[in-house]
């Protein structure tokens, strides 16, 4: 029984990250809102940390751009019916606060089930060398 809602919760983050991958690669404002949680915490590519309000921000002012936006991979780890890590490579290219940047990403994002369902709540992301 444990395996199945495993599967059901791997099912659900799956469709969260297309989701986010969608909302990401068009900056959707709107959509970011709802799939990031309020008190998210995140490492950027350089080591700095970074809140919902500042990632909301950079889309909506152009800071992140993607010109492309290629997943490659997805392993999801379910630790409990609240709690899922999950580890995506894509392929991004794009412009950061005016600088171009181009290759494969991974990005570590943690989820938590709340009562406005899946959001992600912290994570990182770094380039793959």
């Amino acid at each position: 029984m444990v395996r199945n809602v495993d599967s059901e919760i791997e099912v659900q983050i799956r469709e969260c990250e297309a989701r986010l991958y969608a909302a990401m690669s068009t900056s959707d404002v709107s959509e970011l809102d709802t799939l990031i949680a309020d008190d998210l915490l995140f490492a950027g590519p350089t080591g700095e940390l970074a809140t919902k309000a500042m990632d909301l921000d950079l889309h909506r002012t152009g800071g992140t751009q993607f010109h492309e936006f290629v997943p490659k991979e997805l392993e999801i780890r379910v630790w409990s019916e609240h709690f899922v890590l999950a580890s995506a490579q894509i392929f991004l290219s794009g412009t950061y606060l005016g600088n171009a940047f181009a290759g494969d990403y991974r990005y570590m994002r943690v989820w938590r089930k709340g009562e406005s369902g899946w959001q992600v709540l912290g994570g990182s992301v770094s380039a793959m060398i």
